[in-house]
């Protein structure tokens, strides 16, 4: 990136912090955190995921499993984790009938718990190549603090939909669809990561906005509020970014893939021009306006 210490958000830092300590707090009253090992990234990712399941548990009248996540607040993940350059991940690829749906979104999720098996060793490789290219294009410190569990879900060809998303639930996990190429896989890996982050320094930040100021989304073709339309203009410039400079260091259909991903993107990122200044008063923290603000210009000259 050339915004050195751009995802260095200190805030995010002591929210990570507080909240880890809070849910072991909740699942374990009394008793001293217990570390992963893998760090506090890890920590405060595995705890969520704990949390969930607890909750998930305790509400279905599944005693075993609550008993479960009391005793594993980081989901037992440290013995199946992933080596990668950027420290050990989690990589699952569950069943789609596995996923849960809340009654309160239509989005589902996976929560990591007694079953979990580790993604086959291919899919597995592919994160890690893939973090690995992200990491050598500038966005490690981004993955490397918001995308520790990854759940990839359908295997696709490259041209076809790639679906990801993450959910605040979760943090640190995102959901991929992927095509088998790091390259593109990075792509997407570093999109959602983004909304974490940004998740995370909102909330860091106390930043809330008024559902009633709402911005025309050229993504979406549809008027959104603040919240969506900062989430759409940080989360697609960073990909861009990251496309620039990963072009070079592809070829064939996934060269042509990304230089068409990166055409479009240019036209849509062009029309959130107007009203992104707009939507950044909004944010009262200086730094984190500067932050996003620095990002989108970047973006604009590509």
């Amino acid at each position: 990136m050339d915004n050195p210490g751009l995802f260095d958000f200190l805030p995010i830092s002591r929210l990570h912090d507080e909240r880890t300590a809070k849910i072991h707090k909740i699942l374990n009253p009394g008793a001293r955190p217990r570390p992963t090992g893998l760090g506090p990234v890890a920590d405060y990712c595995l705890a969520h995921h704990a949390l969930e399941g607890a909750e998930a548990a305790a509400r279905s009248g599944e005693r075993a499993a609550f008993d479960w996540y009391a005793a594993n607040p980081h989901a037992d993940a440290a013995a199946s984790s992933t080596p990668t350059v950027l420290g050990p991940r989690v990589v699952v690829a569950p069943d789609l009938g596995d996923l849960t749906r809340s009654p309160i979104s239509e989005t589902s999720y996976y929560v990591l718990g007694p079953d979990t098996e580790p993604a086959p060793l291919g899919l597995r490789t592919l994160v890690a190549n893939a973090l690995t290219t992200a990491d050598q294009t500038g966005f490690g410190a981004l993955l490397a603090a918001h995308a520790f569990v990854v759940v990839l879900l359908r295997a696709k060809q490259l041209g076809q939909t790639l679906i990801s998303w993450t959910i605040t639930r979760l943090p640190g996990t995102v959901f991929l669809d992927h095509t088998g190429d790091p390259a593109v896989l990075a792509r997407d890996l570093i999109h959602e990561a983004g909304h974490n982050w940004l998740n995370d320094a909102l909330a860091a930040a106390g930043c809330t906005f008024d559902d009633r100021a709402v911005f025309h989304s050229p993504w979406r073709e549809s008027m959104r509020p603040a919240f969506g339309f900062l989430h759409a203009c940080w989360a697609f410039p960073l990909t861009m970014l990251y496309t620039a400079r990963v072009l070079e260091h592809t070829e064939g259909d996934v060269r042509a893939f990304l230089t068409a991903y990166l055409d479009q993107q240019r036209d849509l990122l062009a029309a959130s021009a107007a009203d992104h200044p707009r939507a950044l008063e909004l944010i009262h923290d200086e730094d984190l306006r500067e932050r996003l603000a620095a990002v989108h210009r970047q973006a604009l000259t590509l």
